[in-house]
């Protein structure tokens, strides 16, 4: 298992869009994925489970990945956090 802290810091947050590109990315890969902020953990490969976290920007959550290529799937997923979703 790997694991990073990130922080969002794009301006609105996982919003529909940015969270269904975090879907779509998590998707790509076999490994299991979550989101955990504070005590909640959700699937990142479920778009109701990510919008019901309610995340906005300056929240710190944690990635973890767990799998056959749970590497790269940490890399994709930061590299979405890394631009900002594109906003």
């Amino acid at each position: 298992m790997v694991k990073q802290a990130v922080t969002i810091n794009n301006a609105s947050g996982l919003h529909a869009r940015p969270a269904m590109m975090l879907v779509k990315e998590a998707s790509k890969y076999e490994s299991h994925i979550n989101i955990v902020y504070g005590s909640n953990e959700v699937n990142a490969k479920s778009i109701m489970g990510i919008m019901s976290m309610g995340l906005t920007v300056g929240a710190e959550i944690e990635i973890t990945a767990d799998g056959i290529d749970e590497k790269e799937a940490l890399q994709g997923i930061l590299a979405l956090f890394e631009s900002n979703f594109g906003e």
